[in-house]
């Protein structure tokens, strides 16, 4: 269907921009002279933003108009790519970064509830959202390769480039392909301040890590208590608390943040490792990334049967173990290493855990949902998603920054992986006198006909 492939191409960008940074870094920072810890930014500025914003977007989406929220998420992810390519200096690429996760936290709600509306049947739902789950994964395996690519035939600047001329597309197409918003009454209010302290606390984090300024820290850590306050007195939170009461989505969301961490950080080290350690051209450094890619596809379609086989909670220990394996592996980096011996085993073991782990943790995340409350369920998870991997990247970022030579790098593998670990004890934990029903062979989730297909075929970004 026309209006499928149309919101589907936009997601795919989406996607792209959340890889197509990594490969290119390097080349960034010798343009700007960035300091490695400093160009953490230009990715988790992206997924801060877009996480802290997402629940919000979900909200102005139902209440606005879903395809009038489309267009002005696609517009502002337009001009910021525009910013973006056209960036003289490394704050106003982080700016244009930050506006490219707002358009993300409009337009990926908005294409989701479209997709709803325009497949009103459960099958024929299911379907649709696959279709738009693997094209969204396939952008974020494109943005690794095409990092290397234009960042080594034409320039960094053209990645951000080749965004405009095809959401412009999108601009144009939309209003002829996809229906216009029904009439609605105003009803209902938006959590303005929460979304504000969601965004500001986890940004303020950041910046305390990576700058090393105490106060940045405390101020974080002080934004995001008072979200807790806000979302507990506010007539229409953005989550209200009751939803963490919940053990088996609550650990599910919290494995989600350490494995997200993890996996984020594996791909911006891996990036700086090839290119500066082993030597690699961008371009190389791209294609070194094609057998994770691979891995990742492959691990994605293995995980639905592994549900269906294993049940939810071990298919995720599953992936927690992969990935685990992998960070072990590349926790050895040498001082002169090789990408057969040294990298690749590693890297696969990362991709298969990406793959099967995530996957497993978003179904988990979604156990016994309702129809009131799986719209939550989903955004919260997401949410998470990209604020724990935004978070990790920058404390494991500083680490690696902290040591001499490739004991940063080796030190940071580490620490993901004691991560990983304490993912999967909570894991393990929370399933103990858990009912089987619950957390295997679909349970609750799976019960829930669109909400569950959903789930098994949403995207997965880091």
């Amino acid at each position: 269907m026309p209006a499928l492939a149309l919101l589907s191409l936009l997601q795919f960008l989406i996607a792209i921009d959340v890889t197509v940074v990594n490969v290119a870094l390097p080349s960034i920072g010798a343009q700007f002279g960035t300091p490695t810890a400093s160009l953490s930014w230009v990715v988790t500025g992206y997924t801060l933003v877009g996480g802290g914003l997402l629940l919000l977007g979900g909200r102005v989406t139902d209440l606005l108009g879903r395809r009038r929220m489309f267009l002005l998420g696609a517009a502002l992810f337009a001009l910021a790519s525009l910013a973006a390519g056209l960036a003289p200096n490394l704050p106003t690429l982080v700016g244009a970064r930050f506006a490219q996760g707002a358009g993300e936290a409009l337009a990926s709600p908005a294409a989701m509830s479209l997709i709803a509306l325009l497949f009103p049947g459960p099958a024929e739902r299911a379907k649709a959202l696959g279709v738009w789950g693997a094209i969204s994964s396939g952008g974020l395996v494109v943005g690794v390769l095409l990092s290397g690519v234009v960042t080594q035939l034409l320039h960094w600047r053209w990645i951000f480039g080749i965004n405009v001329p095809l959401t412009a597309a999108v601009l144009l197409l939309a209003p002829k392909l996809v229906p216009a918003d029904a009439p609605r009454p105003r009803a209902g209010r938006l959590d303005l301040p929460g979304a504000a302290l969601l965004t500001a606390g986890p940004l303020s984090l950041v910046y305390g890590v990576l700058e090393s300024a105490p106060v940045a820290l405390a101020a974080g850590v002080l934004l995001l208590a008072a979200f807790v306050l806000v979302e507990a007195r506010t007539p229409s939170p953005l989550v209200p608390l009751s939803f963490f009461a919940h053990r088996t989505r609550a650990v599910a969301n919290g494995a989600t943040v350490l494995l997200s961490a993890a996996l984020s950080t594996a791909f911006f080290l891996l990036t700086l490792y090839l290119q500066d350690v082993v030597g690699l051209s961008p371009l190389q450094a791209g294609l070194a990334f094609l057998p994770f890619c691979a891995v990742v596809l492959a691990a994605v379609s293995l995980a639905s049967r592994l549900i269906a086989a294993l049940g939810v909670r071990s298919t995720a220990l599953v992936g927690l173990a992969c990935t685990a394996a992998g960070l072990g592996w590349l926790a050895r980096v040498p001082e002169q290493g090789g990408y057969l011996v040294d990298v690749l085993p590693g890297m696969t073991g990362v991709a298969a855990g990406m793959g099967i782990g995530l996957l497993g943790l978003q179904n988990a995340a979604l156990h016994g949902v309702t129809e009131d409350d799986a719209g939550t369920a989903a955004g919260v998870q997401r949410s998470v998603d990209q604020l724990g991997g935004s978070l990790g990247l920058a404390v494991l970022v500083g680490v690696a920054a902290g040591g001499a030579g490739v004991d940063g790098f080796r030190n940071a593998f580490f620490y993901a992986l004691i991560g990983v670990a304490v993912a999967a004890a909570g894991l393990l934990l929370a399933g103990r006198g858990a009912p089987r029903g619950g957390t295997a062979r679909g349970g609750g989730a799976a019960r829930d006909g669109g909400a569950a297909d959903a789930a098994a075929e949403a995207p997965l970004e880091t």
